[in-house]
């Protein structure tokens, strides 16, 4: 999903003691161009979580974890995620990417019809170099701004096209990162539960799922990223189910699928 305008729908801590889990959040390492370590930590498991990628606003007393969009700043003293549409351009922005936008075989753009948004070119070697540029430039922001975390939104935009693969979206994620790491951010693996047991290739740190209840798939990020999972659900019924069987372990917030403000009419927000 690329929010600022919209939701898409559809590593390490061992399962172990819950007050352990809730107090120790592991941390990885990784190393700068001149040698220098930097710490890289996901967001602490079972954490209180809230999803504000559509509009920034106090978080909730309690609170721990919170996702924002690169545009918008970090809240304050707690542990910041920061979301990027990674694979598919923002609507109305064709034309900050030019050949980077894919094209079928009639030279039309190809687009994730559900949102309204171009996809990327993810196909060849040196397009994937030029993406991550930009948005790489993006994550180094996040990390000037004081995020802990990166969300690169639209990884399974592979199934929405029969023109860009699995194996192409896994390396590109990969080279978003080896940057997160480089400049000191964990980074999710947003949606796709099919890539939880392939760490290896992607690189990525924890999951960031939305509606796995209602699919039926948090199983399947919590055998590759144990309690390391934050779940967003959209529907009461989806959440409840989760609750009842992951709330004790993960992360998981009911939010409105506009993410909406408090104030505004269709706002929703609970945990477990």
């Amino acid at each position: 999903m690329s929010f600022v305008n919209r939701v898409r729908s559809h590593g390490r801590v061992p399962v172990a003691a819950a007050v352990a889990a809730a107090l120790i959040t592991p941390l990885f390492f990784t190393s700068t161009a001149d040698g220098a370590a930097l710490a890289v930590s996901p967001p602490p498991a079972h954490a209180d979580f809230d999803y504000q990628i559509g509009e920034p606003y106090t978080p909730p007393a309690g609170v721990e974890v919170v996702s924002r969009d690169h545009t918008a700043s970090p809240a304050a003293g707690l542990y910041s995620i920061c979301y990027v549409n990674a694979f598919q351009a923002q609507p109305g922005a064709e034309s900050e990417w030019g050949d980077l936008l894919l094209r079928d075989a009639a030279g039309e753009i190809v687009y994730d019809e559900g949102w309204g948004e171009a996809i990327l070119d993810i196909r060849t070697a040196a397009k994937r170099q030029r993406i991550a540029a930009k948005v790489n430039s993006w994550i180094d922001s996040c990390a000037t701004k004081g995020f802990r975390a990166v969300e690169p939104d639209n990884l399974d935009t592979f199934a929405r096209t029969d023109l860009i693969s699995e194996a192409q979206a896994k390396t590109f994620v990969r080279l978003l990162a080896d940057h997160a790491h480089e400049k000191g951010l964990a980074i999710a693996q947003k949606n796709t539960s099919e890539f939880s047991l392939d760490r290896d290739e992607t690189g990525l740190d924890f999951a960031v799922a939305e509606e796995c209840g209602e699919w039926d798939e948090c199983g399947d990020y919590t055998e590759g990223f144990g309690d390391d999972v934050i779940v967003i659900e959209y529907q009461e019924q989806a959440f409840r189910e989760t609750c009842a069987e992951f709330g004790s372990r993960l992360s998981v917030v009911l939010r409105d699928v506009d993410v909406s403000a408090p104030g505004d009419g269709g706002y929703v927000r609970k945990t477990c």
